[in-house]
């Protein structure tokens, strides 16, 4: 919002309003916790750490464990629930944000503090719907450390409103495959993104994962519309 600071309540209004659609629903919980502020002199928060996980939901449709991208296998401390696990005994890609802590053997586990589903788009083609590529700010790419994903980070521009209607659309575009003189593969992709009716006040962070076997071809290579122009970045897969 320009002017002034925005406020916790400020926030939670145009969060009623806004959404992102994917071609799988991303949502954010917060988990509470019950640790005391100054049981060793820290905060809740001071020593948080934020990593990309793969989250394996019990049973329960509740998250036990999770592998970071790392490869450390992490029990949560405390299982946690959220509205998009649909399925149990099943595998989501997410952010976790979360305390490192040990049990009484020496034994590191999770404390959760929240955790996000990261969407991993199918890739659609341009006869599916009509492209539409208003600009985000594209802030990186990157290969995860264990090589099973491509990650992407925006940033989108969004604001309050009352219009219910209000929605920032992505998708990616599956363009072509080609040859390369040296006989590798690259895959080629647009971001699609279409805003309805959203104002442009201040930033969200948003972030898309790639399974590296659904790429199919050695490289990729992103075309994303930005404030500056059209921006292309290639990365092995």
């Amino acid at each position: 919002m320009r002017g002034r600071v925005m406020t916790e309540k400020d926030r939670g209004s145009w969060r009623q309003y806004l959404s992102l659609l994917f071609t799988i629903h991303c949502s954010l919980i917060t988990i509470s916790c019950t640790q005391d502020a100054y049981d060793k002199g820290e905060g809740t928060y001071s020593l948080m750490r934020a990593d990309f996980v793969e989250a394996h939901a019990n049973a329960e449709k509740k998250v036990d464990y999770v592998e970071t991208d790392d490869g450390e296998r992490l029990t949560l401390t405390t299982p946690v629930s959220t509205s998009w696990i649909e399925t149990a005994d099943s595998v989501y890609r997410c952010i976790l944000y979360y305390n490192k802590v040990e049990d009484e053997r020496g034994a590191q586990s999770a404390q959760p503090l929240s955790i996000g589903q990261v969407p991993c788009p199918s890739f659609r083609s341009p006869s599916e719907m009509k492209v539409v590529t208003d600009p985000v700010k594209f802030e990186s790419l990157w290969r995860s450390r264990s090589g099973k994903y491509v990650n992407m980070r925006f940033l989108l521009l969004t604001g309050m409103t009352d219009d219910t209607t209000a929605v920032n659309n992505l998708a990616l575009i599956a363009d072509t495959i080609l040859v390369n003189p040296d006989s590798t593969r690259t895959r080629y992709l647009r971001l699609h993104h279409e805003r309805v009716a959203v104002p442009e006040y201040f930033s969200t962070e948003v972030f898309l994962s790639i399974p590296s076997e659904r790429i199919e071809a050695d490289s990729l290579c992103i075309s994303v519309n930005t404030y500056d122009g059209v921006v292309t970045r290639t990365i092995k897969r």
